[in-house]
């Protein structure tokens, strides 16, 4: 069952660059997902807190790596749905999700860590191995034409896409648009805003979290 929470203290800017968390926020964390899950926000409360003055190869290795000791799970098992984008809060409190709901929250956290959103994108790719399989990574573009560095939870470590022979793009995008992807590099930016159906719908639940149940 997918649960739907309205939690008006976790306050969300409409760039989404300030997540700012409220002792209520844990609370309702904690009541809705246990205990377990409270820490886990505490944690990622405390990482973007942490992040913000370093490096930002030292803010993708520790985003990365908070994030992939979360358990794979297939949309259909988790949410009983065939796909389903979950926020960070729905990530972190059921502790579950798959490459899709990875790639969110690495996403968000490192734009509340500092790190501009035109530097990233969410990457719809081919994954060769161990079987071809659609997959999503997060893309860090330290210039708009570099190879980008790859953030993904089958391959833990960050490497640059040209080393990432096991996949192929497909195409990325983020708040700002869409780019159908040539080869591991800027590829092309199509006209027009994104309207992936799914992203709508994740950005539309997020920001509604700021708002009142009532």
């Amino acid at each position: 069952m997918i649960l739907m929470l309205s939690l008006h203290p976790f306050a969300l800017r409409k760039t989404f660059s300030d997540l700012l968390f409220s002792e209520q926020l844990l609370t309702d964390v904690k009541r809705h997902y246990g205990a377990r899950a409270h820490d886990r926000v505490k944690q990622w409360e405390r990482l973007i807190s942490n992040n913000k003055p370093l490096s930002v190869e030292d803010k993708l290795h520790n985003v990365n790596n908070f994030f992939n000791r979360v358990n794979f799970v297939h949309d259909i098992n988790h949410w009983g749905q065939r796909d389903y984008w979950a926020t960070p809060i729905e990530f972190l409190g059921t502790n579950a999700g798959d490459c899709e709901d990875f790639t969110i929250a690495k996403y968000f956290t490192l734009i509340s860590s500092g790190v501009p959103k035109e530097k990233l994108r969410l990457m719809y790719v081919t994954a060769t191995r161990p079987t071809r399989q659609a997959h999503m990574v997060l893309a860090y573009y330290e210039q708009a034409n570099s190879i980008p560095l790859v953030l993904d939870n089958i391959n833990k470590r960050i490497l640059p896409a040209s080393k990432r022979t096991d996949l192929i793009p497909v195409y990325s995008f983020n708040g700002e648009g869409l780019w159908l992807a040539k080869s591991v590099g800027q590829g092309r930016k199509m006209r027009g805003n994104n309207n992936n159906k799914l992203w709508e719908d994740l950005n539309k639940r997020m920001s509604e979290l700021g708002k009142s149940s009532d």
